[in-house]
């Protein structure tokens, strides 16, 4: 390497230079000013001619030389350095990407150069930083047509999606798009919409797949690699629409699942169900159908859908003669009750339960089986901890209560199976999950009255440990003995590792109320004299015979208090 002062009229344009469009006006109006005011702070790289001649070609630096014309200067420092073997390509390229960023044609251009002079992909990913990824997807656009190319040199690009479009077609489709959509004398712009829309095609992407590798390669499917997708993803697509629908229609037939059914879609891609089908949108039953079918995208999707019960032969008021003839028609008798009347029932049934379930006495099974039953009933709604939480009411609890009924609809049952009712109930209804069931600290106070906390599983986790604070984590450290890391993450890995033959619980997540929320929600529902919403503690009262009974030992109390006891 030597340092020479050379006039920079006598150096000479190097025809494979890396920048080949124009750089922006201002870029190098603020170049040229530089020069004028401290002159040229790093000489250009030049080289001797390849054909043995004097004159010195320059490797790096066009654009200082230029300007340093463009300001006057009657001779500049240049750097001599020999000739690479691959001719200053890389070091070209390189040098001008760290000076002003290369448009994106003069990118693809530099690398398919570097290509043809023995250099690998990889290679020129390490040399400038860059992705292997973004260097396949630059050779890749390099598949433009030329006279395109040429157009996106002079600062007119497409936005990427409208680029991935037109480099993906054949250069046959581009010619043919490009004549009816090159700019004109009167307007230079491209509309590289109108471009792109030409040249699309429908994409079929693998990840939208069922289907494995058997039957791709049955219908001939060759997977494309999409390089502007993301990294993370299955790039891989095809565009031969049919035969990918082929496979997916193959696949449903082979994996179509009991009751189900391959069903056709609309005009906005809807599915089309059978007549009178009504959609299940929660957790489908045993006894539901299944319909698969194809999106708009080629994805398989499943639609329950539940078809109405079979009518029954029409009786008497609709009943049809031997002969066929028309139906004869019969009048409805009147009920014997109006529904004004039922609904007068409802009420004089509701006081007589009230008054009965405050006074009447009940044995401690029977008023244990009937909170069972109280459970059941359709004005009750559970979003259940233990059952999705779409489904509840009635028709979640009432197969609890269904255990304590006989054949012939009677309440029967022996204290077993009411405790085997009580808990599955009990089980449905409390919750401490962090949604919708969540019971509130009601549920933390069972869990505390019947020592759950025994029952909880070892917490020492890498997934449960890594939500904790680190002074938590330390905290738990002590409790256990380890030394604490000065790293939270090894300090975890230390509790996981101490735990894994042990149990570990943390605080939190025991079950004993805090004190002050629970005498919050004690004062919250402690009755009032004024509340007069229905019958209270002091309402429930056994009558006289409930006493007398109860004094000679009928019921199993001990005193006047047991019923109040009780109730509470």
């Amino acid at each position: 390497m030597e340092l020479k002062f050379i006039d920079p009229r006598a150096l000479k344009d190097n025809p494979d230079k890396a920048r080949r469009s124009n750089s922006s006006p201002q870029a190098d109006a603020l170049l040229l000013a530089t020069i004028k005011a401290v002159g040229i702070v790093q000489p250009p790289v030049v080289a001797l001619e390849a054909d043995g001649g004097n004159g010195f070609v320059i490797d790096a630096g066009h654009r200082r030389v230029k300007q340093a014309i463009a300001a006057g200067l009657e001779e500049i420092a240049v750097l001599v350095i020999e000739r690479a073997k691959d001719g200053g390509a890389m070091r070209s390229l390189a040098e001008t990407l760290a000076h002003e960023h290369l448009n994106p044609v003069d990118q693809w251009r530099a690398i398919d150069r570097l290509i043809a002079l023995g250099w690998t992909e990889e290679a020129i990913a390490s040399a400038l930083g860059l992705p292997v990824r973004q260097i396949k997807k630059l050779r890749l656009l390099a598949n433009v047509l030329p006279v395109m190319l040429d157009h996106m040199a002079t600062g007119d690009m497409p936005d990427e999606r409208q680029l991935r479009t037109i480099a993906s077609a054949p250069l046959d489709e581009q010619k043919e798009v490009w004549k009816k959509h090159k700019p004109s004398k009167n307007d230079r712009q491209v509309t590289w919409w109108s471009v792109a829309q030409g040249l699309t095609k429908t994409r079929m992407h693998a990840k939208h797949a069922s289907f494995g590798d058997e039957l791709a390669q049955a219908y001939g499917i060759a997977w494309v690699e999409d390089l502007f997708a993301p990294a993370d993803e299955d790039g891989r697509y095809t565009t031969d629409v049919e035969a990918f629908l082929g496979a997916q229609q193959e696949w449903m037939t082979n994996n179509l699942p009991r009751r189900g059914v391959i069903a056709e879609v609309g005009s906005y891609g809807e599915v089309k169900l059978p007549p009178k089908a009504e959609r299940v949108y929660g957790k489908p039953s045993k006894s539901d159908h299944t319909a698969l079918y194809l999106d708009r995208e080629g994805r398989v999707q499943a639609q329950a859908y539940r078809l109405p019960a079979a009518k029954k032969p029409k009786g008497a008021a609709g009943a049809v003669d031997s002969d066929g003839e028309d139906p004869i028609v019969t009048t409805k008798p009147r009920p014997d009750v109006t529904r004004k009347g039922g609904e007068m029932i409802g009420d004089l049934r509701t006081d007589a339960l009230h008054e009965a379930l405050s006074h009447a006495p009940i044995e401690d099974d029977t008023l244990m089986a009937l909170l069972v039953l109280a459970f059941a009933g359709q004005n009750v709604s559970v979003a259940s901890g233990a059952r999705d939480i779409s489904y509840y009411g009635a028709a979640s609890l009432g197969q609890h209560a269904a255990l304590l009924f006989d054949q012939q609809g009677k309440l029967d049952f022996d204290m077993d199976t009411l405790r085997i009712a009580a808990r599955s109930v009990l089980v449905d209804v409390l919750s401490c999950r962090e949604n919708r069931s969540a019971s509130g600290i009601v549920a933390r106070v069972a869990g505390d009255v019947i020592a759950a906390d025994g029952h909880l599983p070892n917490m020492g986790t890498e997934e449960f440990l890594s939500c904790l604070s680190r002074p938590a984590l330390e905290a738990a450290c002590t409790d256990a003995a380890v030394l604490p890391r000065q790293k939270v993450k090894d300090t975890r890995t230390a509790l996981v590792e101490h735990f894994r033959e042990g149990r570990f619980v943390h605080s939190a997540a025991r079950f004993a109320p805090d004190p002050a929320m629970l005498s919050t929600w004690l004062a919250k529902y402690e009755p009032t004299e004024a509340e007069d919403d229905g019958p209270g503690v002091a309402d429930i009262q056994p009558d006289k015979t409930t006493r007398d009974a109860a004094d000679h030992g009928a019921i199993g109390v001990d005193d006047d208090t047991s019923w109040a006891v009780a109730a509470e």
